[in-house]
């Protein structure tokens, strides 16, 4: 598989994943009033890489990677990142988790800059920082006071931000399968890690959405169960199609694109339980937008003005 540079079907993609994980996404309300967060990233782990486990016999692709020691740095990055998103949706108010998130974008931009040596122009900064702001605007995050654990979701979106940069510069070559695999096997291993913990230490559980990150194993029947399976499924194509899209084009035009998922998880929210937006959140939407016109229109040449060598996978 060659690395090419493909921004419009790469953008396409990545706003097909938004739109399936913004649906998803509206339902994770009803599975955090009775689930756990790790029995949910290990159960959704087991259903996505069963799937994958089939797919890959039936079509007779290998889910071995190309380079291990790069898809496992990769699926690391990609499993803390949602491992804290998901937990900090039961511990505080969910705009700030994820406003928390999409700082990712702004971290591309950072960090191509900082350990890549990328010229990042000023247009593609100031359509950043307008795209966030437009986030800002439209999730509103409550100012109650600094409190250290509002930073966690901030920690999320460095995470994503990384993940998706290595899936451009280190796992271009790879099968898209094999960073599946890789990405759901760290998950299902951190979800069933946090279950062990929380079974021996055997924590006070809040009711409702506020125990979701403390809670223990329950019977995933119900609700529950059917949001598992659904996240599993649903989570596999959108991750697959995010992944390939990451593979496509630059990171930092791909990520902004992710910002969708706020268009999407809105429309998707009014259609399910009327929440309509005010003319506050239209214009963050607006704004959010424009900047992903803004953005995509890319520059003439990009300059790399240093090379950072890769890790070495042992023989």
């Amino acid at each position: 598989m060659q690395g090419t540079d493909q921004p419009g079907r790469a953008i396409v993609m990545m706003l097909l994943a938004m739109a399936m994980f913004g649906l998803l996404d509206n339902f994770m309300r009803l599975a955090a009033q009775t689930g756990g967060l790790w029995q949910f990233h290990l159960l959704r782990s087991v259903v996505a890489l069963g799937v994958l486990a089939a797919v890959a016999v039936l079509w007779g692709i290998s889910l071995r990677p190309k380079r291990p020691l790069r898809v496992l740095v990769r699926s690391v990055l990609n499993a803390v990142a949602m491992v804290i998103y998901f937990g900090c949706l039961g511990l505080m108010p969910i705009a700030q988790a994820v406003v928390g998130l999409f700082t990712a974008p702004l971290f591309v931009v950072l960090l191509s800059w900082l350990f890549w040596g990328d010229r990042v122009g000023a247009r593609r900064i100031a359509a950043v920082m307008v795209g966030f702001a437009g986030i800002v605007l439209v999730l509103r995050p409550d100012q109650t006071g600094v409190d250290p654990m509002t930073f966690l979701p901030v920690a999320a979106g460095a995470a994503y931000a990384l993940a998706n940069m290595t899936t451009r510069r280190w796992c271009v070559q790879e099968g898209t399968l094999a960073l599946l695999a890789g990405s759901f096997g760290c998950m299902m291993l951190a979800g069933g890690l946090g279950c062990v913990v929380i079974a021996l230490w055997q924590p006070a559980v809040s009711l409702g959405a506020e125990g979701f990150a403390t809670r223990g194993w329950v019977v995933p029947t119900g609700i529950f169960g059917i949001i598992i399976v659904a996240q599993g499924v649903g989570a596999l194509v959108g991750v697959g199609l995010s992944i390939r899209a990451y593979q496509l084009a630059d990171a930092t035009l791909v990520a902004v694109f992710e910002n969708a998922l706020l268009i999407f998880a809105t429309i998707w929210a009014a259609i399910l339980w009327q929440e309509w937006p005010d003319m506050i959140g239209l214009s963050g939407l607006a704004l959010i937008a424009g900047a992903g016109v803004v953005i995509a229109i890319r520059d003439p040449a990009p300059q790399t003005v240093r090379t950072v060598t890769l890790p070495q996978d042992p023989a």
